[in-house]
């Protein structure tokens, strides 16, 4: 019995989409993103924010130097509430803080201001927290958990999808960067050659050790982390 139109049209399509899946699917087996983040591969790509933060891993893996990565870091505030930190690396040249921003269209946005602007091509407009807010409340969070207080030992990288234009960033403090995604490597390998050296790879595994109870976190923590942040956009 031959093969129908329609079924010819259904198994081309089942192999393009595997022709698609195979080479994202290799990457993730090679990578150690599976046992940091705990996600599955379905989960990772079809979560934008997580393929988002995956593709950062897989970046930050490549460097040579000493490190430990950490990803979905459910730290606790002091109201009692938790913050997430969406991926951390540890170096001797100090703790590097990332914010993943998987966003397309025109990015506008000032380290001053509290909400930045993502323009589409259709012209919609939508606001977001400023990333460098967000992230200086995961440092806090973080010298609190590691009583590590010295802002030299915290890098913050906003890092931001290469399908976006970062049309116009102000950013003034030292220690942050926002980039794309493309521009990473290179930022990191300059701000690690132009940083002293500030933990031993002894203290680095210590702290890495430590943060370890943070991350796998069970689904009740996550749940309550969730609630809060919609309780507090309903109140804005």
């Amino acid at each position: 019995m031959g093969v129908s139109i329609l079924e010819s049209i259904i198994l081309l399509a089942v192999f393009i989409y595997c022709i698609f899946l195979i080479p994202k699917y290799i990457s993730f087996r090679n990578s150690t993103y599976k046992d940091a983040s705990g996600n599955s591969f379905l989960r990772t790509i079809y979560d934008k924010g997580k393929y988002g933060e995956f593709l950062t891993f897989l970046y930050l893996e490549k460097l040579s130097s000493y490190k430990r990565l950490m990803t979905n870091l459910y730290l606790p505030k002091s109201n009692e509430e938790t913050t997430e930190i969406d991926l951390l690396m540890l170096t001797e040249k100090g703790i590097y803080v990332f914010e993943s921003k998987n966003y397309s269209g025109w990015i506008f946005g000032d380290e001053k201001n509290k909400n930045w602007t993502q323009t589409l091509q259709n012209k919609q407009k939508n606001r977001f927290f400023n990333p460098i807010w967000q992230n200086k409340g995961h440092i806090n969070a973080l010298k609190s958990t590691l009583g590590i207080n010295g802002d030299t030992f915290y890098k913050s990288f906003i890092i931001f999808s290469e399908r976006c234009t970062l049309k116009k960033i102000n950013v003034t403090s030292p220690n942050v960067k926002v980039i794309k995604r493309n521009q990473l490597i290179r930022s990191i390998k300059e701000d690690i050659n132009n940083s002293s050296y500030l933990l031993s790879k002894e203290e680095i595994d210590k702290l890495y050790t430590k943060l370890r109870n943070y991350t796998h976190t069970n689904d009740l923590i996550k749940r309550t982390h969730v609630e809060n942040i919609k309780a507090k956009r309903i109140v804005r």
